[in-house]
């Protein structure tokens, strides 16, 4: 499974888990935005943030699925490949 395959299907468990996700590019001189998962008027909302890399954007959507997803994973196939990254250890040691 490529990575974008991968991203494509942790957006799909978000997005089901009632996360919102907005894909967003820089205007033209802008910074590049940053991929995460953040609140918005109290709601959840996924930012994947064309600009980074792949590996950036996936991290972002496993942090969302770690919080929201849970019981969406129980007793659930997934690919292999995406549930390690889900079970994988992040980065800097947060759950």
């Amino acid at each position: 499974m490529d990575a974008r395959a991968i991203l494509d299907t942790l957006v799909g468990l978000a997005e089901e888990a009632g996360v919102a996700v907005r894909v967003v590019r820089a205007a033209e001189g802008e910074p590049t935005p940053r991929s995460a998962l953040c609140r918005v008027r109290g709601r959840p909302m996924l930012v994947l943030a064309v600009g980074e890399p792949l590996d950036v954007r996936i991290e972002a959507a496993v942090a969302a699925v770690r919080a929201h997803g849970v019981g969406l994973l129980e007793g659930r196939f997934l690919p292999p490949a995406v549930r390690e990254r889900l079970e994988r250890q992040p980065p800097d040691g947060s759950v």
